[in-house]
């Protein structure tokens, strides 16, 4: 079958044929691939970024946003049949060690990453994964483009939802919260943060088809600005306060140093895009009794609320699906930000 696989590291993928995946274990299941997000974190695999972080081996095959539809079950598998509509969870976990039981999927003690750590991933034509990995999905999976369209929630959306709830504790009457950045991950956590907050949303995004897409959406205030003049902008509208959370979906360059100055007494720097770094002072930390959190993946749980929410029509995400054999071109536009939502390749 066809796959999109990196072949070596700092040159474009490649189209190439690989066999068809198999079922092995009891609880795995084939999925026929309707979708499959392309995530910057694929285009940081392609430059090697993350080899080192995870053992990578080459060929591999990418794609972490999967969405589809149930090809072939174990013999341990019940809850699942043939034809089932289905988005597919980016961690396989054992479901036996405390994360598990805990149901924090992401910390699982023995999980596996398809699509990054080595594991078949979703750019291709099928995928094996494991059963508690698969959250079925209704009517708004009902045509192959509309399921194709809902791959990108199965990373871009669960990361934004597990942020949003973890923030929901500092985002009460009266709080503002700021989301630096509004590319895929930014416009889910705007919807999310409007839904599950009575928080003032501010959305810092130099893009101007970005920032119109946060004004859509139902951004309080959004500001065009580069990461310096909109901390400035950020005291301004908080009367020198600060915001009681920054959510930030960039991670790079100044923007984390900006988005510290950005806090308030007592708040919140909420990290899920990465690739920078900022130097934490102790006795600030102290003096404003500083948070920050790391935000990994979300849970299964969240991944079906998240779902149960589109299926509302209460949060969507603009997409642009492309052929599954035009996956350079279509990461390059990535790359290139000439995607304004979120890019999808179609087998």
């Amino acid at each position: 079958m066809r796959a999109i696989q990196v072949v070596e590291f700092g040159c474009p993928v490649a189209v190439t044929e690989i066999p068809e995946p198999e079922i092995q274990k009891p609880d795995d299941v084939v999925v026929r691939i309707a979708g499959a997000g392309i995530c910057r974190t694929d285009l940081h695999i392609v430059e090697g970024g993350l080899e080192a972080a995870f053992q990578q081996r080459l060929p591999l095959t990418l794609g972490h946003e999967n969405a589809g539809w149930v090809e072939a079950v174990g013999s341990g598998v019940s809850h699942l049949a043939v034809g089932d509509p289905v988005i597919v969870h980016p961690a396989v976990t054992c479901g036996v060690c405390d994360g598990c039981r805990q149901g924090r999927d992401m910390h699982c003690g023995t999980w596996r990453f398809p699509g990054v750590d080595g594991w078949a991933g979703g750019y291709a034509e099928r995928m094996v994964t494991s059963a508690r990995a698969l959250v079925k999905v209704g009517r708004a999976g009902a045509e192959p483009s509309a399921l194709a369209g809902l791959a990108p929630f199965a990373d871009a959306g669960l990361t934004a939802m597990h942020a949003v709830q973890r923030l929901v504790p500092f985002a009460g009457v009266g709080a503002t919260v700021v989301c630096l950045g509004s590319g895929g991950v930014g416009q889910v956590a705007v919807q999310l943060l409007k839904i599950l907050t009575p928080a003032a949303v501010v959305v810092v995004e130099p893009d101007a088809e970005r920032a119109q897409a946060a004004r859509a959406l139902g951004a309080d205030v959004v500001l065009e600005l580069p990461a310096e003049q909109a901390a400035d902008a950020v005291l301004d509208l908080t009367g020198g306060r600060g915001a009681r959370a920054v959510l930030d979906l960039v991670g790079e360059g100044g923007v984390p140093e900006q988005a510290m100055r950005m806090l308030a007494k007592g708040a919140v720097y909420s990290i899920v895009g990465y690739g920078g770094g900022v130097r934490i002072e102790h006795l600030d930390m102290i003096n404003r009794e500083l948070t920050i959190l790391g935000n990994q993946i979300g849970t299964h749980a969240e991944l079906s609320e998240l779902m149960m929410l589109v299926e509302a029509g209460k949060v969507s995400l603009a997409t642009e699906l492309f052929p599954l054999e035009d996956a350079a071109e279509a990461m390059a536009a990535v790359a290139a930000g000439r995607v304004a939502g979120r890019a999808v390749l179609v087998p």
